[in-house]
């Protein structure tokens, strides 16, 4: 089940047995037939946590990384349909994410493996009400460094645009007429890539994602510092 690249012998990628298993679901997402393959599911769930521990294993060489293992990153499959018209109970894809670990720290790695839908990326998804006003308030202040970051070439060929939801008007207590009031309508700010499913059961996989992750520090770092600072450069951590 489980593929690894010649030399890295202890990363393991994404399994083409585990997206079958996927495809399969979308099209019997009901609890009789995910019992009648649990042990489909068994395998594609252990071989998405090797995956991600391999994952772990390489941000670790370049970030300070608190969630424990692969198998601590991973969401459940099961979905809560509580308040849902969609019945189904199934997600038909892996998900999970990575903090990073101390105060000073700021942001999260994520990502997400469905046949024809995988996407890596990270960033800050809905932030406190305190947290976003502080970033509006550094970035209203200077919105120059953010603006160099989102146009450098490694973050535009990486991710593209940034992403997240946006307020239709300026946010309370700044000016529609705001020189970045197209950053400051951000309630969430993040960035992601997209994969093919034959990018995904690649050897390779595991290393491009790291590859792919290490291009939002820049972003992470900035948004690190004016998280952790006033409007004079004062610490506050």
């Amino acid at each position: 089940l489980f593929r690894r690249s010649g030399r890295d012998m202890d990363l393991t990628t994404i399994s083409r047995a585990n997206l079958k298993f996927l495809r399969d679901l979308a099209k019997n997402n009901d609890r009789d037939w995910f019992n009648e393959n649990k042990d489909r599911y068994t395998a594609a769930h252990e071989n998405t946590i090797a995956f991600a521990d391999s994952l772990l294993m390489l941000l670790r060489k370049h970030d300070n990384v608190a969630t424990p293992s692969g198998k601590k990153s991973l969401y459940r499959i099961y979905r809560d349909v509580r308040f849902s018209k969609d019945k189904s109970p199934y997600k038909t894809y892996w998900a999970g994410s990575f903090g990073r670990a101390t105060k000073k720290l700021r942001g999260g790695y994520y990502f997400s493996i469905g046949p024809g839908d995988t996407f890596v990326g990270g960033g800050f998804y809905m932030p406190s009400t305190a947290d976003i006003r502080h970033i509006r308030r550094h970035i209203s202040a200077d919105p120059a460094p953010l603006r160099k970051i989102l146009r450098s070439r490694s973050f535009r060929d990486t991710f593209g645009e940034l992403e997240g939801e946006q307020l239709k008007t300026a946010p309370k207590g700044f000016s529609k007429d705001d020189p970045a009031i197209d950053l400051l309508r951000y309630k969430s700010l993040y960035a992601m890539r997209r994969f093919k499913d034959s990018e995904v059961t690649a050897a390779s996989f595991p290393k491009e994602v790291d590859k792919t992750l290490k291009k939002l520090r820049p972003f992470f770092d900035y948004m690190s510092e004016i998280l952790t600072t006033d409007l004079d450069g004062r610490s506050l951590v």
